[in-house]
């Protein structure tokens, strides 16, 4: 799937959907590109306290463990090929409707809706994914889709191409100008976030990264070492992030160009392997120059889009900015 934003987290979330932006472990996608990535959503929740990430933590397993024991729907695939999106509620659930900023947890299936060929489907993985509404990180027909789900909620979505993924074909299944259908469960939903603190572009730093071939090891050196908290596995945070070709030490993105940082999950169901290992351990204003291998990046497909090109290295310089 090609980045639908310019920010560097289009680039480097690595989820388990084949909806998202860039690439990921996704409805069974096949793609060289995806089988890179699940090899190795911009999702966060309010900076409450200790209570709150506890009454967090026992909601989430306990709709983990409700989700577990959902049987996989059977699709029915609409008469006509979808050209507009087309929401149709299955059942309604309960609850507030998801907004814009929510991440909303689900089970979904996936099929071409010529033919009701399977793609993908969580059910069989026996694990929910994740998506933040509107953070571009999924396909559009997922983004505006799933806009007003409630919990317990089952939403079928039939997503003309140009929602989905247009000309561009997706593994050997989706083939381009292909209409999909799915049917999403929804297992939870969480309030957006509070608004990620401002930054200013004039605090970027400015390094000379001088290109080097490749390695066959990560490289971790902490050029600022932080005294905030510790992002520890699992951590939700507010991170800058600038890239580059570690060949040739060019910068080929910068999440500075933006008034905020991105939010992250330090999860390598969430994020490429080497930047979850990379940043876990930092502490908040700190700064950290983290040497990835292709192999544990984007592998050896590289990202065109990024500007990152086959069995290429990658330098990452990341500053932790807040723990959410």
């Amino acid at each position: 799937m090609l980045p639908r934003t310019s920010r560097i987290l289009g680039a480097l979330v690595a989820t388990s959907l084949v909806l998202l932006s860039a690439c990921g472990d996704s409805p069974d996608e096949k793609s060289d590109t995806t089988e890179a990535a699940s090899s190795a959503t911009d999702a966060a929740t309010s900076d409450t306290g200790a209570a709150t990430d506890a009454s967090t933590t026992e909601d989430t397993a306990a709709a983990e463990t409700t989700a577990a024991a959902l049987p996989k729907p059977e699709v029915e695939i609409p008469a006509e090929l979808p050209t507009e999106l087309v929401i149709t509620d299955l059942t309604e659930g309960t609850g507030d409707g998801a907004v814009a900023g929510d991440t909303v947890t689900v089970h979904y299936v996936g099929v071409r809706s010529a033919d009701g060929t399977e793609f993908d489907n969580s059910y069989d993985r026996g694990q929910p994914f994740p998506v933040t509404l509107g953070a571009g990180g999924v396909i559009a027909g997922w983004d505006e889709g799933l806009l007003g789900v409630k919990v317990g909620g089952r939403r079928q979505l039939d997503i003309p191409a140009d929602l989905a993924y247009g000309d561009t074909p997706q593994g050997d299944i989706i083939q381009a100008g292909d209409a999909l259908t799915f049917v999403i469960d929804v297992v939870s939903i969480t309030p957006a976030p509070e608004p990620l603190p401002a930054t200013n572009p004039d605090d970027a730093p400015t390094l000379t990264i001088e290109g080097a071939a490749n390695v066959d090891e990560m490289a971790i050196d902490d050029l600022i070492v932080g005294e905030g908290e510790e992002l520890t596995a699992g951590a939700q945070a507010a991170v800058h992030i600038i890239a580059y070709r570690a060949d040739t030490g060019e910068e080929i993105n910068s999440t500075w160009s933006e008034a905020t940082p991105i939010a992250v999950i330090l999860d390598p169901a969430q994020l490429l392997p080497g930047l979850v290992t990379g940043i876990t351990g930092m502490h908040v204003g700190g700064r950290r120059q983290i040497r990835i291998p292709f192999a544990e990046g984007f592998g050896a497909a590289g990202n065109p889009d990024m500007g990152l090109p086959e069995n290429t290295d990658m330098v990452l310089v990341v500053d932790a900015i807040k723990a959410l």
